[in-house]
């Protein structure tokens, strides 16, 4: 069995860790607070607070302007994802519910970034399905229900233009993954990433980040 190398995450730690990356914008730490005080039972779905300045980074690394996130929930990575896009860029946020993603639209308003943002309430896969076939995508962010990871992915893919990325969370699933008798959601996981190795379209690496971070980049 391979040893890990990776320092255990104790708080002290992930303090200094928080500290030592690019400060949350005011917006984006009053949308992580207000999501927390708000949806305490469900604040758990938020993107983890270091997600937020990776994802920026991300986007500015490969000078993204046409983004889609599938799972907005009440918007703090489309909102990191947005202020790191150029005013001409846009980002496509796929949910379902207008009652979260509305503290998002609020939060997008204020950061003077929702002219960036077209947030559409539907089923994920009818968006997906409904945007040119063609590759056209630069970044795809995808955090929703895990038993659509692979459906996502299959309508994402082919749309990624070469050397497009795509990043996907939750994929170590609190550890669950690593149960060969998984169920649920830990089951979808290991199956999407299984689904993910052996797909020669995309140069895909799974880092231990938060609760697991797969970057995807498209051949």
């Amino acid at each position: 069995m391979a040893e890990s190398k990776s320092a255990p995450i104790t708080p002290e730690l992930y303090d200094y860790v928080l500290a030592h990356n690019p400060p949350l914008s005011p917006e984006q730490r009053s949308l992580v607070e207000l999501t927390h005080r708000k949806f305490p039972d469900s604040a758990g779905m938020q993107s983890a607070e270091e997600q937020g300045p990776l994802l920026a980074f991300l986007v500015r690394l490969i000078g993204a302007r046409c983004i889609v996130e599938v799972g907005t929930f009440t918007g703090y990575s489309a909102l990191s994802m947005a202020q790191a896009l150029p005013d001409d860029g846009t980002l496509i946020a796929c949910d379902i519910s207008e009652e979260w993603t509305a503290y998002g639209r609020e939060a997008w308003a204020r950061a003077g970034v929702a002219d960036r943002i077209d947030l559409r309430i539907a089923p994920a896969l009818e968006t997906l399905r409904a945007m040119p076939a063609e590759p056209h995508l630069d970044l795809a962010y995808i955090d929703a229900d895990k038993d659509g990871y692979i459906a996502y992915w299959e309508e994402l893919v082919p749309r990624m233009r070469p050397g497009g990325l795509i990043v996907v969370d939750n994929v170590l699933f609190h550890g669950e993954v690593a149960d060969p008798a998984a169920t649920g959601s830990a089951r979808a996981i290991r199956a999407f990433n299984d689904h993910v190795a052996a797909d020669r379209r995309m140069e895909a690496v799974l880092l231990t980040v938060a609760d697991g971070l797969t970057l995807a980049r498209k051949r």
